[in-house]
């Protein structure tokens, strides 16, 4: 016998539902984006991103470029650390990019999740800022995470406490800036 909430249910999709569907799509272009991107030779990353920069320029929105700038740090990451984003990891970087909360657990790559969103939002050359919980992981995740955006050909910098003011304005002109709360 069919159960008719079981019925109802895949004919009358959760809100929910529809919502993750619409996410594993855009996760779905970006895997398909992957062999693309592993044919890059290293130096050609940067000119990617100038390409995708000419691209928002030019009437692209950030949301349309977002599989290939993911695909893009994907690869990155895999280069320089051998670390290859999961699935969930895109998914969470696309509810980021869409000011929603991705809540990941410890050990689950928030810091290489976030990175996804950074480098596409730092497209805009309008300066990103990633906001960490203490100085030791804003310094931490810059080094680690810039080195993934300056493959790419963005800069990547960090406010600490007790920083120089010169050195706090040339980490504040980066693409991408990690700091505090209370150092922003």
């Amino acid at each position: 016998m069919i159960n008719p909430l079981n019925f109802i249910s895949k004919i009358f999709k959760s809100t929910n539902q529809k919502q993750l569907d619409k996410l594993t799509k855009i996760v779905e272009k970006i895997n398909i984006l992957e062999e693309q991107s592993s044919k890059l030779e290293d130096h050609e990353f940067p000119n990617k991103t100038s390409e995708l920069i000419k691209k928002l320029n030019d009437g692209s929105s950030l949301k349309d470029l977002l599989p290939e700038a993911f695909s893009l740090v994907r690869e990155a990451s895999k280069r320089i650390y051998k670390e290859r984003h999961y699935d969930e990891q895109l998914l969470g970087g696309v509810v980021l990019n869409e000011n929603k909360i991705a809540e990941m657990k410890t050990g689950e790559g928030k810091t290489l999740t976030i990175a996804l969103t950074a480098y596409l939002n730092s497209l805009n050359k309008k300066g990103v800022h990633i906001v960490t919980v203490n100085d030791y992981l804003a310094k931490r995740d810059s080094e680690n995470m810039g080195k993934i955006y300056n493959f790419l050909g963005v800069s990547c910098g960090f406010i600490n406490s007790g920083q120089a003011d010169i050195d706090r304005k040339k980490n504040y002109l980066c693409d991408i800036t990690y700091a505090t709360n209370s150092e922003l």
